[in-house]
């Protein structure tokens, strides 16, 4: 028992290892990668591009963003197999309990927003989406470039999700499908045609403009305050001169706000507007209507 249990706590320190050390290997990836900048001002940009892999159609380009969003995907598999470690329906402890709360959340969340049907097969998707999210727009906590300020990731998630929103439309057949795009008049083709590209484009921008505004604002505000420190408290002796006393402070509350606060909501956001779109895409009604016909079919044949 005592090997037992050893043997357990050595894969718990693994699996926290998993967690942690992605994290920090994006810091020190930061930091040995990060170019000050030469006259001291503020500077905004983009994921940094990394390396390029020669294609036969176009280059594969290697981004600050794609290395950080692959770190957090080892985190969040190291988390699920922290929490779900040792389950036992004898002894339940801590982390189990926790387990159990985000499974039953992500459930009734599902359950709320989709038909039944869906439960089972989407609450898994729609808690990688929530955690991926938040947790890709929360490395901006830690100094790390937020995948979610990159628009191509966000777009890579809108286009898979517009797939299953195609997918579930499809179930009706290819020609329920096509007869949608003339309703309620012919016309309206362009519109119809229109509309349905512009569901994965609205989601893509809908989050990266949220986020990136975000750490927009937030990075302006702090080279503001470091800039006024110096020219009012300039005259200070020594170090004192050089310590931006005025940007301690608020910039740590408009972190909690625009990181925290609002890289969850848009977590949450983009997950309702998946659940949303995918049951709203299923056509119950036209899937009744089939299958009554073949019922009906096979009756009259018998």
């Amino acid at each position: 028992m005592k090997e037992k249990s050893t043997k357990f706590r050595i894969v718990d320190i693994l699996l926290i290892l998993m967690m942690v050390l992605p994290l920090v290997a994006a810091m020190v990836i930061k930091i040995l990668t990060n170019e000050p900048s030469l006259d001291g001002g503020v500077s905004i940009a983009g994921a940094r591009i990394f390396f390029s892999i020669p294609m036969p159609i176009q280059d594969l380009i290697i981004t600050e963003a794609q290395i950080n969003a692959w770190l957090i995907l080892i985190t969040i598999l190291g988390a699920c197999l922290f929490f779900t470690h040792g389950l036992s329906e004898d002894k339940r402890d801590w982390r189990q309990m926790a387990a159990e709360w985000v499974v039953e959340k992500v459930d009734g969340l599902v359950e709320a927003s989709m038909e039944d049907i869906f439960r089972k097969s989407y609450a898994p998707f729609i808690a990688a989406i929530l955690a991926y999210s938040a947790c890709s727009s929360l490395m901006s906590l830690i100094g790390v470039f937020p995948p979610t300020s990159d628009v191509n990731v966000i777009a890579g998630w809108s286009i898979l999700v517009f797939g299953l929103i195609t997918k579930n439309k499809l179930k009706a057949g290819f020609g329920n499908y096509a007869k949608g795009f003339l309703e309620p008049i012919p016309v309206m083709l362009p519109m119809n045609i229109l509309g349905e590209v512009a569901t994965p484009i609205s989601m893509t921008f809908r989050h990266f403009g949220n986020v990136m505004s975000g750490s927009v604002i937030a990075t302006l505000i702090a080279w503001a305050l470091q800039n006024l420190s110096r020219m009012v408290l300039g005259w200070l002796p020594g170090i004192l001169g050089e310590i931006p006393f005025l940007q301690i402070g608020l910039p740590a509350v408009l972190s909690v706000y625009f990181d925290v606060f609002s890289g969850c909501i848009q977590a949450y956001i983009f997950a309702m507007l998946t659940m949303l779109n995918i049951s709203g895409a299923y056509p119950a009604d036209a899937i009744a209507e089939r299958l009554a016909k073949r019922k009906a079919k096979k009756a009259k044949v018998a």
